[in-house]
């Protein structure tokens, strides 16, 4: 009877130990937001301070791209408005001297027609005379016309240059490097001196005192998590050695997928799981890519 007691008791303790809670309700992997800077313009590198490791604050610029020939084309189009605008006429000077024939043409057709009034000069005279100051006017009529075409094109001419030194402007801009956001180089791509093409990677730069861990939970744990929720994160260094932080759930999916072969979740018979974030704040010794677990 003893015996069986002592049996019987055993079971009692495996089973107990076989309901043991788990450390944690899901597993996953230590990610930071990571940003690539690629070159925006064709050229030497003139100028680089990129160190692998190295911390940047956003917009501070690390480098430059070769900026002689932008220069140069800015400086060329610059020329080309002052030519512009040399050309530009004076209408005053231009129109004077029709104006002043105009000003005499009328004087004699208003003393024409007093001395035809007066019977003093035939109407032809003040035919003529009224003929003349139409022909006047015409001519004044044309100049300004010319003249104002003649001004409009050069003035789109030097609008049109004004644009291509914007567009210019804009790409000198692009010619200086700097890092978009605050963080922590990871990789860098390229040397001082090398020529680099529009398009080409330089670094990648990750903001790692802000991390999170992606994890993955089944439907029926979904249905106590929230976001904003308060949870506990290990970060798994191997041998049992963890470390606890505090988190927070900063994101999780709207569809579901199917279950990560990496990742263990609660319950691992799950086909479908839903992705979730926890965002970290990191104390310099999570690293990217590590393991780690979450308990909610």
């Amino acid at each position: 009877m003893k015996k069986i007691l002592a049996i019987a008791s055993a079971m009692l303790i495996l089973a107990a130990c076989g309901k043991k809670e788990k450390e944690f309700d899901a597993t996953g992997t230590f990610e930071a937001t990571e940003t690539t800077v690629y070159a925006e313009q064709s050229g030497t590198l003139v100028s680089w301070n990129v160190v692998e490791g190295k911390e940047m604050a956003a917009k501070e610029e690390v480098g430059l791209i070769d900026t002689t020939q932008i220069w140069l084309n800015i400086k060329q189009l610059e020329a080309m408005k002052e030519v512009y605008q040399s050309q530009k006429p004076d209408k005053e000077k231009q129109i004077a001297a029709t104006r002043r024939q105009l000003d005499k043409a009328e004087q004699e057709l208003r003393r024409y027609r007093e001395l035809v009034a007066e019977g003093a000069a035939p109407s032809k005279m003040l035919d003529d005379a009224d003929s003349q100051v139409q022909v006047l006017q015409k001519q004044l009529e044309a100049q300004m016309s010319s003249l104002n075409t003649g001004t409009k094109t050069l003035d789109k001419q030097i609008a049109a240059a004004d644009v291509q030194i914007c567009a210019l402007n804009d790409q000198l801009k692009k010619c200086h490097i700097s890092a978009p956001v605050g963080g922590t180089v990871l990789e860098k791509y390229v040397e001082y001196g090398e020529f680099v093409a529009t398009g080409k990677p330089l670094f990648k730069i990750a903001d790692i005192n802000n991390m999170f861990i992606r994890a993955y939970v089944t439907s029926s744990q979904l249905q106590h998590i929230k976001l904003g929720q308060t949870v506990k994160v290990y970060a798994d260094y191997g041998d049992g050695q963890k470390k606890t932080y505090d988190g927070f759930v900063s994101w999780i999916s709207s569809s579901s997928e199917f279950t990560p072969k990496t990742i263990l979740t609660d319950d691992e018979r799950a086909d479908l799981v839903y992705a979730i974030r926890v965002a970290v704040k990191n104390d310099g010794y999570i690293k990217i890519g590590m393991y780690g677990e979450v308990k909610f």
